[in-house]
């Protein structure tokens, strides 16, 4: 774009349009995002119940190219793998890598938003708060209608085009379905989400606590449970995790079905909420002091994925990161994918910035294979979250592919490492784990033990049918 054009025009300033903005702002675009909720850092973060947010390689490579990694990494906790809590009381630690080169990062979603909007205004993005997208139409460039909620009036802007960085409930996705259907599809997962607290230690009476939380509290500690950890209580079709955060409490998430028993539909009240934990996470529940007044309190969250058969609209406008593919939690690539789409998306922008249209093209094009990989294996790993993670078969055949991968480095990648600390492409590291998946069933079947498999046999397996990887 040359001097005098217009400039690029964000919907949504939530954590992927933020970086966008600043990565294209960096470039020398004139950016402007107009996002619907006030601005977090006056009126403090409002956007509503979220699960912690999982920083892995994919997202940190978008940090760094923002120049903003040292400044976030102050917000983060690291997480070295999954604490398991077994119903019996007992934990331990799964590894999600090799050792502490190979870890993800905890982060509040909020504090990540501000330093972000920090960023993209230094960088020289205007932010436009409080602007709720009412309509858009699209002729000789792309005319929008915004509700201005401070001054109750409506206000029309005018651009070239826009990106939808507006979430899964996008406004400007839905403006452009009714221009030219996109193919949307929701499919629910059937389960749902209330989130509730673990407090910093500070916050607990000593004599309400654990002996280890309260060992914790008299050293002067700050958290309750394992600080470096991504905590799970595994209960087959339902779950609860706790994730860390950096001033020392944690955010716990009870994912339950919708219907059945239990569910949502079962418990229902707060007295149900504590009877099930009481059954179920019995060692929870001395750490979660409000536990009824934050069951009563939080709504249950939607977890559904997002399909479009189509991301743009020509030249005129473009959906990233959860506008265009929202998924699942369950891998915690959600935010991950959708800086990796920011980047990909900047980078495009820059190198061919007269052909708009052949860029929303080709950003598509690059970008759905992945997106739709990621999608399953988010599905896949709900599975794996809550039920096999205490499954001996489950954990057979992760032993062996950790052994496989000290035997065969660059050839044996396990999925998980593949998607969390590599950047290869989402799309590749479900193929490549999909080979693996089934090459390790057929070695552990009828096995209980790993000193019962064949190592030789395992071996001409794995150079039969995994060729050598240049990971990213």
């Amino acid at each position: 774009m040359g001097e005098g054009e217009p400039g690029i025009t964000i919907v949504g300033g939530g954590l992927v349009g933020a970086l966008l903005a600043t990565l294209l702002a960096q470039r020398g675009f004139a950016v402007d995002v107009f996002e619907r909720r006030p601005d977090p850092r006056e009126a403090g973060y409002a956007g509503g119940r979220s699960i912690n947010l999982a920083l892995a390689e994919r997202g940190l490579h978008g940090l760094r190219l923002a120049g903003l990694t040292e400044e976030i990494m102050r917000l983060a906790v690291m997480m070295r793998g999954r604490m398991v809590h077994h119903r019996d009381g007992h934990t331990e630690l799964l590894r999600y890598g090799r050792d502490d080169s190979e870890v993800i990062w905890s982060i509040s979603r909020g504090r990540l938003n501000i330093a972000l909007i920090d960023a993209a205004e230094r960088a020289g993005a205007r932010f436009h708060f409080g602007r709720r997208l009412l309509s858009a139409a699209f002729g000789n460039g792309v005319t929008m209608q915004f509700h201005d909620d401070g001054a109750d009036t409506a206000h029309e802007h005018g651009c070239a085009f826009a990106i939808g960085a507006d979430g899964a409930g996008s406004a400007l996705r839905a403006a452009m379905n009714a221009r030219h259907p996109l193919g949307e599809r929701v499919e629910q997962l059937g389960h749902g989400y209330k989130e509730l607290e673990v407090p910093a230690l500070p916050d607990f009476p000593a004599s309400s606590l654990p002996s280890a939380a309260a060992a914790a509290l008299a050293r002067g500690e700050r958290f309750a449970l394992e600080p470096n950890a991504l905590h799970i209580w595994p209960r087959g079709h339902y779950m609860c995790i706790a994730l860390p955060n950096a001033e020392g409490s944690f955010t716990v998430t009870l994912f339950l079905p919708n219907a059945g028993d239990p569910s949502f539909a079962t418990v229902a009240t707060p007295a149900a909420a504590r009877a099930l934990f009481e059954h179920d996470f019995a060692d929870a529940v001395p750490l979660i002091p409000e536990l009824e007044k934050d069951f009563g309190e939080n709504p249950v969250g939607v977890l559904a994925t997002l399909y479009l058969d189509r991301w743009h609209l020509g030249g005129h406008a473009l959906l990233v990161g959860d506008a265009a593919h929202a998924i699942v939690p369950f891998h915690g690539q959600g935010m991950n994918c959708g800086f990796e789409d920011a980047v990909e998306l900047a980078e495009l922008l820059d190198a061919h910035r007269d052909d708009i249209a052949w860029t929303f093209a080709e950003f598509e094009r690059r970008r759905r294979p992945n997106a739709e990989a990621i999608a399953k294996m988010a599905l896949e790993n709900y599975v794996e979250m809550r039920d096999s993670v205490a499954d001996a078969g489950f954990l057979l055949r992760r032993e062996l592919g950790r052994l496989l991968a000290e035997r065969h480095p660059g050839r044996f990648v396990p999925r998980y490492s593949m998607v969390t600390f590599t950047r290869m492409p989402y799309a590749q590291a479900f193929a490549r784990g999909a080979i693996q998946d089934t090459l390790l069933r057929e070695l552990t079947t009828g096995r209980e033990r790993l000193d019962e498999i064949p190592l030789d046999r395992a071996d001409a397996l794995v150079r039969e049918r995994l060729t050598p990887l240049e990971t990213q």
